[in-house]
């Protein structure tokens, strides 16, 4: 069951990048780890208690990353938090944290693990890599010293940073990236692009963060489930305890979608390594195209306010069997054509609009286009979190009035099960729409928008700081 319909506004994540040389095609993996959680505690425990649940999971990785290797594998990526867990608080989760330092230092933790001080996770990621001639892709905790000079110091005098690191095939450390939550990766030519989708501004657009290696191909995670029409990225790699996969430009290639169990999966999938070069790499979604030139008709309608992780979103209810409905907050307007099988009586659902700063868990500003179904008919349930639905779709199309190119579709049908692809598409005016003709037990249908350009100033917090 989905405890939220936007949990976080996006699950957890992993990302990458890797040198293929002269290959036209790479063969990548991604591992979905059911990961062993630390006890909840209101106190910090010692570095050999965090130690000791970190390696735990990490062998638990090791047999997924040899797993991989022995069947082809250049890279593997692997989930956020997926080494030590989650729900710390910032004093809690300093025992899990290194020092980890710039890939400039041209370290390899596996042959010099003394270096740079205690390193153990550090080591022992490298080893990995090393060992089974992959590149390792991972989530683990950065800390790094302040001082009262810098305005951005915390008061405990450090930063520290949710950070993604990345060891090349020799175990080399090559890529460190201090994220602020979710990270989108594009191959420019000979340079990488690390951007974040989710707590960066735009530079990652225009001033970017570069690592220069030779040829390049690139992953990017969101939870959303058609990332394939990012309009950056030449490939997407999502990797979370829930659900993973990869997603290449022209299809989704691989997932696994498990809300019920606790076993991990190993997915692989071979891959261009310059998509983009293809003719078949699609063009950019247009994401206001469609949805501007309509015209609401809202007489009818007795629009409602719910709240989605904290955030008040704009409803409206559906209450025929078939239709259009437009609802609006601020500068958007969410626009649906659908029809039922059945407009069933025990069922109710939704379309819902926010567009505002999302203050919890950081700040940063949104545009969402909703259709849900509500926990109960008491329409003060809507946004709620729901796992089943009866009420099936035989057509649908969802559009909004976005004011970003940074919009992520999302299906997600009774069971909490990811849609399979044939059943929709996204066109390039900026609907996402049905396609297959076969009725969905939809649960939620969404877009989701990013718009950098409306974020506020980040003022007295490091970049990429972990609670």
């Amino acid at each position: 069951m989905i405890t939220s319909y936007f949990p976080k506004y996006v699950a957890p994540f992993a990302l990458f990048v890797l040198s293929v040389g002269a290959l036209d095609t790479f063969i990548a993996a991604v591992y979905e780890h059911a990961v062993i959680l630390p006890n909840r505690t209101e106190t910090p425990v010692s570095e050999r208690e965090a130690l000791l649940l970190m390696s735990k999971n990490i062998d638990v990785l090791e047999k997924a990353v040899k797993l991989a290797a022995t069947q082809g594998a250049h890279i593997i990526v692997t989930p956020e938090d997926g080494i030590y867990g989650w729900v710390f608080t910032r004093e809690t989760i300093y025992p899990y944290l290194e020092d980890i330092p710039h890939p400039e230092v041209n370290w390899i933790p596996c042959t010099d693990p003394q270096r740079f001080g205690y390193a153990p996770v550090q080591v022992r990621l490298s080893c990995l890599a090393k060992d089974n001639s992959i590149y390792v892709v991972a989530n683990i905790g950065d800390k790094k010293p302040c001082n009262a000079s810098d305005p951005k110091c915390p008061p405990d005098g450090r930063y520290q940073y949710n950070t993604d690191v990345v060891f090349d095939s020799q175990g080399k450390l090559v890529a460190r990236y201090h994220k602020v939550r979710f990270i989108c990766v594009s191959a420019k030519l000979d340079y990488l692009d690390f951007m974040d989708l989710i707590g960066e501004d735009r530079q990652w657009t225009l001033g970017r963060k570069l690592l220069q290696v030779n040829d390049t191909v690139t992953s990017e995670d969101t939870d959303l489930r058609n990332s394939k029409n990012c309009t950056e990225p030449d490939l997407c790699f999502f990797v979370s305890p829930i659900g993973s996969g990869i997603y290449a430009p022209e299809a989704v290639q691989v997932y696994h979608y498990d809300m019920e169990t606790e076993s991990g999966q190993l997915m692989l999938s071979e891959l261009k390594s310059r998509p983009r070069r293809e003719p078949t790499f699609p063009a950019p979604v247009d994401w206001s195209a469609y949805a501007k030139g309509i015209k609401p008709v809202l007489s009818e309608q007795l629009d409602f306010p719910g709240m989605i992780y904290f955030d008040e979103f704009t409803f409206t209810e559906l209450k025929r069997n078939a239709g259009s409905y437009t609802v609006c907050q601020k500068d958007l307007c969410c626009h649906l054509t659908y029809k039922m099988s059945e407009k069933r009586t025990d069922e109710v659902y939704a379309l819902g609009a926010f567009d505002g700063l999302h203050t919890v868990e950081g700040q940063y500003y949104l545009q969402i286009c909703t259709l849900l179904k509500c926990q109960t008919t008491d329409l003060r349930t809507c946004g709620e979190p729901v796992g089943s639905a009866f009420t099936k779709f035989e057509e649908f199309a969802l559009s909004g009035t976005f004011g970003t190119s940074y919009v992520f579709p999302q299906l997600i049908l009774s069971g909490s099960q990811l849609a399979p692809e044939r059943h929709y598409e996204v066109s390039r005016d900026g609907r996402l729409q049905s396609r297959s003709g076969a009725p969905l037990p939809i649960l939620v249908m969404a877009l989701y928008g990013r718009v950098f350009e409306k974020d506020p100033p980040r003022l007295g917090q490091g970049p990429g700081k972990v609670q």
